[in-house]
C-alpha cells in the first residue's frame, strides 16, 4: 500500500517535469528578481556596511536569503496549478481514482520542488559568476537541492491551502502576491534575527522560511551544521501539518 502511494507521488513529480520542459520561460522571467535584489541591492549594502554580519560579507550573507526568496515566489503560487487541473479535468480524475487525497496533496507540493529546482540552479550560477563566495564541498552543494525541495514543498502546501478556501485563480493569485512580501522580509533572509525588535523576532521564528534560508545559509556559507535538526524538525513539522489539512480540503477546489 505504502509502496503505491509512493509511485502515485513520483507519478505527479514526473508530470510536473514534463511541463517544466516545455516552459523553460517561466524560469528565466523569475530570474530577473534575483539578479536585481543580488547585484543592485545586495552590493550597495555591501559598499556601506549598514547590516552587521561578522565575518562575511552582505553578499555573502544574503545570497542564500535570496535563493530561499527565489524558491518562496516560485512556489507560492503553486496553488494556481491546482486550479488549471481543475479546469482541465486532470484533478477530478485524481479525486475519482484510488490515490489518496494526502497523497495528491503531498505530490503536488513536492512537484513544486522539480520547478524550484530549475529557479535555484539559475540564481546558484548567478552567485557563482559575481563571485561570492561558496562553500564547494560536493556533499554540502549536492545537499542545497533537497533544501530547495523542502522550501518549496512547504510554500505549495500554504498556496494549497489557501486555493482550497479560494478557489479562483484571481483569488489565488492575489492572496499569492499578500503572502509573499510578510514571509519574506519577516525572515532572516536580509537581516540576522537579532536586529529585530522582539516583537517581530517572534514572527521570524514562526516563519517556516526563516528555518529554509537556515539550512542554505549553512550549506553555502558557514559549514555549520548544528542547527539543522531543529530546522528540518520545524519544516517536517510544517509540511506535515500542511498535508494534513490540505487533505481534507482538497474536495473544497471542486466545488
Amino acid at each position: 500500500m505504502m509502496l503505491n502511494e509512493i509511485k502515485n507521488v513520483v507519478t505527479i513529480l514526473e508530470l510536473e517535469a514534463r511541463r517544466l520542459r516545455h516552459d523553460y520561460s517561466d524560469i528565466i522571467i523569475r530570474s530577473v528578481q534575483p539578479i536585481l535584489w543580488l547585484v543592485v541591492f545586495g552590493s550597495v549594502f555591501t559598499n556601506y556596511r549598514v547590516i552587521p554580519t561578522g565575518e562575511y560579507s552582505y553578499l555573502e550573507f544574503v545570497a542564500p536569503g535570496i535563493l530561499g526568496q527565489s524558491v518562496l515566489f516560485v512556489s507560492i503560487f503553486f496553488g494556481l496549478m491546482l486550479v488549471w487541473d481543475r479546469e482541465s479535468g486532470n484533478l477530478s480524475k485524481l479525486l475519482v481514482s484510488p490515490t489518496s487525497r494526502y497523497t495528491i496533496v503531498l505530490g503536488k507540493s513536492l512537484s513544486a520542488g522539480i520547478r524550484s529546482i530549475a529557479q535555484g540552479a539559475v540564481v546558484i550560477l548567478l552567485i557563482l559568476l559575481i563571485g561570492i563566495r561558496f562553500r564547494t564541498s560536493p556533499l554540502l552543494v549536492f545537499l542545497v537541492f533537497p533544501a530547495i525541495v523542502l522550501i518549496a514543498a512547504v510554500s505549495a502546501g500554504i498556496s494549497i491551502f489557501f486555493t482550497s478556501l479560494l478557489k479562483t485563480r484571481e483569488r489565488v493569485m492575489g492572496i499569492g502576491q499578500v503572502l509573499t512580501m510578510p514571509l519574506f522580509f519577516t525572515s532572516n533572509a536580509l537581516y540576522p534575527i537579532s536586529m529585530m525588535p522582539s516583537w517581530l523576532q517572534w514572527i521570524a521564528h514562526a516563519n517556516p522560511i526563516t528555518y529554509g534560508i537556515d539550512i542554505l545559509r549553512s550549506f553555502m556559507l558557514t559549514g555549520d551544521l548544528s542547527g539543522i535538526p531543529l530546522d528540518l524538525a520545524v519544516l517536517g513539522g510544517y509540511l506535515l501539518v500542511l498535508t494534513l489539512v490540505n487533505g481534507k480540503l482538497l474536495q473544497r477546489i471542486m466545488e
